[in-house]
């Protein structure tokens, strides 16, 4: 939930900032804005909530907190990608690839109870998929339309 709040508050200052600073409304300017704010927000949750979301990966994936950290580290390459012209298309296919590829830890947190932030087995349940399935589908498209379709 959080990350969606931060990917419409950003997109919502970016555009209004866009009006006053350009004259102009750019939204897709302002949904690459928005989406490297998200990204950048929940590339911290990889440092400050190590723990947990190595709790996140199932038992046969091996260098848990090294794959946490890289994971961090890619969301910041990406979110820095969307504002390099020459990088921004493969940055955004990239990042979708990249959005397909954790949503199995999600559902894997689901079915385990993972709270990722307290590190602990009383997280959310599978009801929370019903909201993380379309999340996840709203960022691939975001990310579709703000870096390719009209970056």
């Amino acid at each position: 939930m959080k990350p969606l709040i931060v990917l419409l508050l950003v997109f919502v200052f970016a555009l209004f900032g866009t009006k006053i600073f350009r004259g102009i409304y750019d939204f897709s300017f302002s949904g690459r804005v928005a989406m490297s704010g998200m990204l950048v927000f929940t590339a911290v949750g990889h440092f400050v909530f190590t723990k947990g979301m190595t709790m996140m990966l199932p038992e046969f994936i091996p260098f848990k907190k090294e794959a946490v950290y890289l994971t961090g580290i890619i969301e910041i390459v990406f979110a820095i990608g969307l504002f390099l012209p020459n990088l921004r298309l493969i940055s955004a296919l990239l990042l979708i690839a990249f959005f397909i590829l954790v949503f199995p830890a999600n559902i894997f947190a689901a079915v385990k109870h993972i709270d990722y932030q307290k590190g602990t087995f009383d997280g959310n349940d599978l009801t929370y998929l019903w909201f993380r399935l379309p999340l996840q589908i709203l960022f691939i498209v975001w990310t579709y339309l703000s870096g390719i379709k009209f970056g």
